[in-house]
């Protein structure tokens, strides 16, 4: 048996969050339970439910067991109840300040086409099938971390959004996306919009230094319109894409549709500490608390959790293995049936997956 102990902090959020954090949870406890290692838990609020509690987004409490934690847990923060609050008492200032506290400036979000779904995907099946690629969005930087002010003018408001980059903050993301690239044996596209902005102009001279030092690896750089139009015409053409917070977030949500459903999809957030693992979809208050939620995206995000922070890839491998099984046999949520079948809750689901779960 191992003495390994892990110390992971749940932050449920709101919304859809507690109930697909809950079926997280379990999914550790049976994986400790298979690989002998012991989990001690932690749960705190953030985002909408932080500010019902504490008064605000991101309570002192909530980021010191983060900080302290192997790996963090979220669920999804927001919903329209908070839409009125000013822009640093949203929840999801809580959502950007725990962030930039663990300094997670790399955000991993693998978009995989499973073959049981590929009729849930809006694109023809020949479109879909075989599609296996990776975005790696730079997490700290940019528009939703540069300075921001209002000013009165004549007749209004002048608002201004600014977009900062350093270039060691582009080479490190960039560095980190071609190591990705060299151990998966595939091409790197680097998305930006060089043709309007500086800093995209940056972005590429940093990409081109650090394609030296990476001449095994395939790259090209595409316009960020150009990829938005190219995921949905070809999505086959892309192995691992690099590209800068905003972007990346419109990217990779759009990205997500390719399978079948943004709730499939699992994000890691990786940094030089802890690391963030929360599904790309949202709060979805319109169904909280109905058992309709799709956890699928939260036990993918508990494997990449794994992977990396735990260092267990087999857990992440015996995850995957699961849930294929689990769509294979027809099991579908809300969001990813089609007609005639069956719908499943998320508490069914998630007892599909671990009943699947084999670890050696």
């Amino acid at each position: 048996m191992s003495e390994k102990v892990y110390r992971l902090a749940l932050l449920p959020g709101d919304g859809i969050g507690p109930e697909v954090v809950q079926a997280g949870r379990r999914l550790i406890e049976a994986v400790a339970g298979a690989l002998g290692h012991e989990v001690i838990f932690e749960e705190h609020a953030i985002g909408g439910a932080a500010i019902e509690a504490f008064g605000e987004p991101l309570p002192e409490g909530t980021l010191k067991a983060a900080r302290e934690a192997d790996a963090v847990l979220l669920g999804a923060v927001g919903g329209p109840k908070w839409d009125r609050l000013g822009g640093n008492r949203r929840p999801e200032a809580g959502l950007l300040g725990i962030r930039k506290a663990l300094g997670v400036y790399a955000n991993l979000r693998p978009v995989r086409a499973y073959t049981p779904l590929l009729g849930s995907s809006p694109l023809r099946r020949e479109k879909v099938e075989g599609v296996d690629l990776l975005i790696v969005r730079e997490l700290t930087g940019g528009l939703y971390f540069g300075p921001k002010r209002r000013e009165p003018i004549d007749g209004g408001t002048r608002v201004v959004d600014e977009l900062v980059y350093t270039t060691p903050e582009i080479e490190r993301i960039v560095r980190l996306a071609f190591d990705a690239a060299r151990k998966a044996g595939k091409g790197l596209t680097s998305v930006d919009k060089a043709n309007v902005l500086e800093s995209s102009r940056h972005w590429r001279e940093v990409v081109e230094r650090v394609a030296t030092d990476y001449p095994d690896v395939p790259f090209g750089h595409m316009l960020v319109d150009n990829c938005a139009m190219q995921l949905v015409r070809s999505p086959n053409q892309f192995g691992i894409i690099v590209t800068e917070n905003m972007f990346g977030d419109i990217l990779s949500d759009e990205a997500a549709v390719l399978t079948g459903s943004i709730g499939m999809l699992p994000s890691a957030s990786l940094g030089d500490g802890p690391g963030l693992y929360e599904p790309v979809h949202g709060s979805a208050p319109d169904i909280a608390g109905q058992g309709l939620a799709n956890p699928l995206g939260t036990l993918l995000s508990v494997g990449l959790m794994y992977r990396f922070s735990l260092n267990e890839p087999r857990a992440e491998e015996a995850i995957v293995r699961a849930v294929n099984r689990v769509l294979a046999e027809g099991y579908r949520t809300a969001d990813l049936a089609g007609p005639g079948d069956r719908i499943s809750r998320t508490e069914e689901i998630t007892d599909a997956v671990l009943e699947r779960l084999e670890l050696e």
